[in-house]
């Protein structure tokens, strides 16, 4: 019977070698002649770097037996040794050197396009991956997975596989030139030495995994924190964001310390293993100098091997650990590629042909999950050029809608079609540009405000950028700021009014220039005389388009060609907004509400 410790183990030895093969066609790229070139020039450089490595105690041990017989060799053949070991020395390094030169582009390339792929692939992925995920965790497993291949390049390619061809080498030579004891105890003692690290190594992981959980579990509160950094006020929890923050980081502190104490132990270990090795050749090597067999140059030499060994080997605990917390690093990273894209085009899918833009939801259900469904058999259609407005309580469905229309979902039954064409039939891309949305909750990036406009469509120039804030009513305010339209909006627009942050995102859709529009509650955060002053700009930027306004306040909506009231995810009510209120239902109950409302607020501010 299989143990739950062997089952884990052979998973992660799995999972390592699933992140090796997903980054080797990197390092070797199809089609890409120079850095295929540069790939074998560097291996090439590193077998020059050990065999001048190698070639070093060997010259210089026979140089101290010629400069101890000089009689014998005359003054040519010691100089010409001495600057060879000096060449060698050089040559060592500087065949290093030239490899890490010759490799750099090939690396950074590979990381490059690695990082490329995942962050394309996180924007492929369907809105219901995002809402699961935490973005702070999500960016701290692509730093992390980065920077293990970054990691894994440098110490794996060119410390590892190299120490061990220079171990081979070493073993060889000392065999050809002192015979198989010299050559057995040097493998005994370099084996002891790595099957003790790798295994000390190997226990010690378990607190480097529970310092990366503490560090990612404080990493996603800090974020979480400080991206509601608004809402930790109202609430008066500072302490309490401080305290949570603070235990992920005591847990953190107490993995951190056990991993750095056992790693004084490893050292320790490692430092007597390689005592006793190089103790016991240099005793032999010591009596065989005494009795003639050994010179004291190829004394010199030995010792000079067993240094030259063991010194990469003392990193090995480190690089060890290092190179297995990249490899899980970058297997939690390319398991992002793994993510089924839930949303794709179709096969043959073409680009959206829009003439007039009309809107047609034919039978549409939806649901995010089996248990509820959010949408039921929903028939409606916005005709070219007009507004089709769609009203209810919370929780109906409303945004639903809008998230189907830009197809961040795909329906369960029927179809949304634009001038008849089905939104799954064409491309993604060709889709959302012809949509132009005005959100609930404008996020803006922590940029310029005229980057934030120029968002909307990035190829457009100064000019026209301007000519959409003046549309959007937001030009005047924008030049009269002391940075004028270079003017930060700070993280998700904080530094601006919900009115302003509005008004740029109008600006925004004007410059997308789509054929037909979206507002989404555009103006249910907004003071009245703000949603006013904003509902005009709606209504001037929507003129000959097709429109569909999902609202709360029905007051916003009057004008519409047709309403329809959303309950529990069916139409329950269609018509203007005369029409609903001659029927006296649920649209008439929740006008002459919402009407109540409004007069309470204006006697009490009035008061």
């Amino acid at each position: 019977m299989v143990s739950k410790n062997d089952k884990s183990s052979k998973e992660q030895t799995s999972a390592e070698w699933r992140a090796i093969k997903s980054l080797l066609p990197y390092l070797w790229p199809k089609g890409q002649l120079e850095m295929r070139v540069r790939v074998i020039v560097a291996v090439i450089l590193l077998v020059a770097a050990k065999v001048a490595t190698v070639a070093v105690p060997a010259v210089f041990g026979l140089a101290v037996d010629v400069i101890a017989r000089p009689a014998d060799y005359g003054l040519y053949l010691p100089i010409l040794l001495l600057v060879g070991y000096g060449l060698l020395r050089v040559g060592q390094q500087a065949f290093a050197e030239l490899r890490d030169f010759v490799f750099a582009k090939v690396g950074q390339r590979a990381i490059r396009k690695i990082a490329l792929l995942v962050f394309q692939h996180l924007h492929d992925l369907a809105l219901r991956f995002h809402l699961d995920r935490q973005t702070g965790g999500l960016s701290r497993v692509i730093e992390r997975g980065i920077k293990g291949i970054d990691f894994l390049l440098r110490f794996m390619l060119f410390n590892i596989l190299p120490t061990l061809i220079e171990i081979t080498l070493v073993c060889a030579i000392l065999w050809s030139m002192f015979g198989f004891l010299f050559s057995l105890i040097t493998f005994v003692s370099i084996v002891i030495y790595i099957s003790f690290t790798l295994v000390f190594t190997e226990w010690r992981l378990k607190f480097r995994r529970a310092m990366n959980k503490s560090d990612t579990e404080a990493n996603t509160k800090a974020i979480d924190s400080l991206l509601n950094f608004e809402t930790v006020k109202y609430f008066g929890n500072e302490k309490h964001e401080a305290d949570r923050y603070d235990s992920s980081m005591q847990r953190y502190e107490t993995a951190a310390v056990k991993s750095l104490t056992t790693l004084s132990l490893l050292n320790v270990g490692q430092g007597v293993i390689i005592a006793l090795g190089l103790t016991v050749l240099l005793l032999i090597s010591g009596q065989r100098v005494m009795l003639g067999t050994m010179t004291v140059g190829e004394f010199t030499a030995v010792n000079l091997y067993m240094m030259q060994l063991f010194q990469p080997l003392n990193f090995l605990g480190f690089v060890y650990r290092e190179i297995r917390q990249s490899l899980v690093d970058m297997e939690s990273m390319f398991s992002l590629l793994k993510e089924r894209k839930e949303i794709l085009d179709s096969k043959g899918a073409k680009p959206l042909s829009v003439n007039c833009g009309i809107v047609t939801f034919k039978n549409v259900s939806f649901s995010y999950n089996r248990s509820r469904k959010i949408l039921n058999n929903i028939n409606f259609e916005v005709p070219a050029g007009q507004k089709v407005a769609i009203v209810g309580a919370s929780g109906a469905g409303k945004s639903t809608i809008s998230r189907l229309l830009f197809r961040f979902y795909d329906v369960d039954e029927g179809k949304i079609c634009i001038d008849g064409q089905d939104v799954r039939e064409v491309t993604q891309t060709s889709l959302r540009a012809a949509i132009g949305i005005v959100p609930q909750d404008t996020v803006l990036f922590n940029d310029s405000a005229y980057y934030n406009i120029h968002y909307g469509r990035p190829n457009s120039t100064p000019s026209e950028v301007e000519e959409a804030a003046k549309l959007a009513q937001i030009h005047d305010f924008l030049v009269g700021l002391p940075k004028g339209y270079d003017t930060h909006v700070g993280e998700r627009g904080l530094k601006l009014s919900g009115g302003e942050k509005q008004r740029i995102a109008i600006a925004r859709t004007i410059l997308k220039q789509p054929k037909v529009l979206l507002f989404d509650e555009a103006t249910s955060a907004l003071d009245t005389h703000t949603e006013r002053e904003i509902q005009k700009s709606l209504d001037e930027v929507s003129k000959n388009h097709t429109t569909l306004v999902i609202a709360h306040r029905l007051s916003t909506i009057v004008n519409a060609d047709e309403i329809l009231l959303l309950d529990q995810g069916e139409i329950m009510e269609r018509g203007n907004h005369q029409l609903l209120l001659s029927l006296d239902g649920k649209y008439a109950r929740l006008w002459r509400r919402q009407q109540e409302t409004e007069k309470r607020q204006k006697t009490s501010l009035g008061g």
